[in-house]
């Protein structure tokens, strides 16, 4: 045969010509970067993905309130949800997350009680059926859902039902509208707000009082509890963050201008570090995040910016991960970051969630809420203007289906490290913790602190009084002396 030898060597298919040309080429990348000392960084959370949801999976029909400012406008604990409504007397619709479907404002029970319009809501970490509310009318209300709270039925239909109108405490001692909750992340019962009083107070539910005050020069903007809850902080309005002791209501250290822009500036603390975010705008109006430290705030660690649209950013930090989801107010899209407690200390993840349908607010979900078995390490819940409640599950792939421990670290119980009184007398704790994964014990179980309305106490003190009557009658009638 006169053919060349080569004419009858099998041509190699081109996916395999592909694979093999990019091992050459990735061989190739990594010795360079090892002779020239780089090095490449791995994250657990780097392919982290998010899909839209279905609209069968969401929450619709709601008539939201048209008041704005600087709250998030939905909160959420492991079983319900909460947002503001249109109407009188400062409706809520208070949603279960087991139960999506439309809601029908006229037949769906809602939360009522308020003179005013509502303006934000923080559930207790320690109940998952306890809620405050702040109102226009100054006023704190401290709500409890029943158990057979129900606005949807299990075929995502609206369902009639009572209305819930009395609260179980009411804390009175603003004099202008109450602006901004939080609950203490550690003590039970201590709750933060701020209101455009130019006041920032720290109450105690159980007593129904405030125990402490401080003045701020401006409305506040945004307040945030520390790790353990001994300090918070303030951004306000004249662009200065106060770091401020919880205990004796003092300014401990502050940020000047800690942002040059407009914007209004929100912060968060970055776990057990001394690390501290803050998320505004710089003098170009360019949207940005900054890492400080807090041993010394003369400047940032490090300044990310973002883009130049208007919303505000909300930097949502999941403390198990040290993953920063970054909203904005508006935006279609959120933003993914990782940190770490070295330089360069924010780690870009990847391109994150976009959709077309703009954030009106946003809000966390605590992790014992999650689906773990499906690898989901953080649940968004995003309220849309027209589109009701959207849930959005972040997942990191993985080939297997057991649980993965090394992603989903033990998480914050829904039990207090120690109470209000032992708090404020000076313990300092770390939040209680327990584990994620089914087959392990999640540990013991807490008795819950019941509270009780005005009007259940009242019944039962008739009651009460009608047996003692009925006692003393039958003590005269056998002729038997009682004082």
């Amino acid at each position: 045969l006169n053919f060349p030898i080569t004419t009858w060597l099998p041509v190699p298919p081109l996916d395999f010509q592909l694979l093999t040309h990019n091992k050459i080429i990735n061989n190739i990348t990594k010795e360079i970067n090892l002779q020239m000392g780089f090095s490449i960084r791995t994250s657990k959370f780097r392919h982290v993905f998010c899909d839209a949801p279905k609209p069968e999976e969401t929450w619709t029909g709601m008539r939201l309130s048209t008041v704005t400012g600087d709250q998030q406008y939905i909160k959420a604990s492991s079983k319900y949800f909460v947002v503001a409504l249109q109407g009188g007397g400062g409706p809520m619709c208070v949603g279960r997350l087991d139960r999506p479907g439309r809601f029908d404002q006229g037949t769906s029970p809602v939360v009522h009680g308020h003179k005013g319009s509502v303006l934000d809501f923080d559930f207790n970490p320690f109940d998952d059926t306890m809620f405050a509310s702040a109102s226009e009318d100054t006023t704190i209300k401290v709500w409890g859902i029943p158990d057979e709270w129900e606005p949807t039925d299990d075929q995502g239909l609206f369902k009639a039902g009572e209305n819930l109108t009395e609260s179980l405490t009411d804390l009175v001692g603003h004099k202008k509208k109450v602006t901004l909750l939080r609950y203490h992340p550690t003590a039970s019962n201590i709750l933060l707000s701020t209101s455009a009083d130019s006041t920032v107070k720290t109450w105690d539910v159980e007593k129904g009082e405030a125990i402490t005050s401080i003045d701020v020069p401006d409305l506040t903007q945004d307040i945030v509890w520390d790790h353990k809850g001994d300090a918070y902080a303030t951004s306000c309005k004249d662009k200065n963050v106060r770091i401020c002791d919880a205990r004796s209501a003092s300014v401990s250290i502050s940020i000047e201008s800690a942002h040059e822009g407009r914007k209004s500036t929100k912060l968060a603390f970055l776990g057990e570090s001394t690390k501290f975010l803050t998320s505004g705008a710089s003098k170009t109006s360019s949207r940005e995040i900054k890492i400080w430290d807090l041993k010394n705030l003369s400047k940032p660690l490090c300044t990310e910016t973002v883009d130049t649209a208007s919303g505000a950013l909300i930097p949502l930090y999941d403390q198990d991960t040290n993953v920063i989801y970054l909203c904005g107010k508006g935006d279609g899209q959120i933003r993914l970051f990782e940190f770490e407690d070295k330089a360069p200390y924010l780690h870009k993840l990847n391109d994150g969630y976009r959709t077309t349908k703009p954030t009106k607010g946003i809000c966390l979900l605590p992790k014992r809420g999650l689906n773990v078995m499906k690898h989901e390490t953080a649940r968004l819940l995003k309220l849309t203007n027209n589109s009701g409640v959207h849930p959005l599950s972040f997942y990191v792939p993985r080939k297997s289906d057991a649980f993965q421990d090394d992603i989903f670290p033990d998480c914050a119980a829904p039990s207090h490290a120690h109470s209000g009184d032992q708090w404020f007398s000076g313990s300092s704790k770390n939040p209680v913790t327990m584990p994620l994964n089914p087959a392990l014990s999640g540990g013991k179980a807490v008795k819950k602190k019941s509270f009780k309305t005005v009007s259940s106490l009242s019944k039962e003190l008739d009651e009460a009084n009608k047996r003692i009557q009925y006692l003393e009658t039958k003590l005269t009638e056998n002729n038997i002396a009682f004082d």
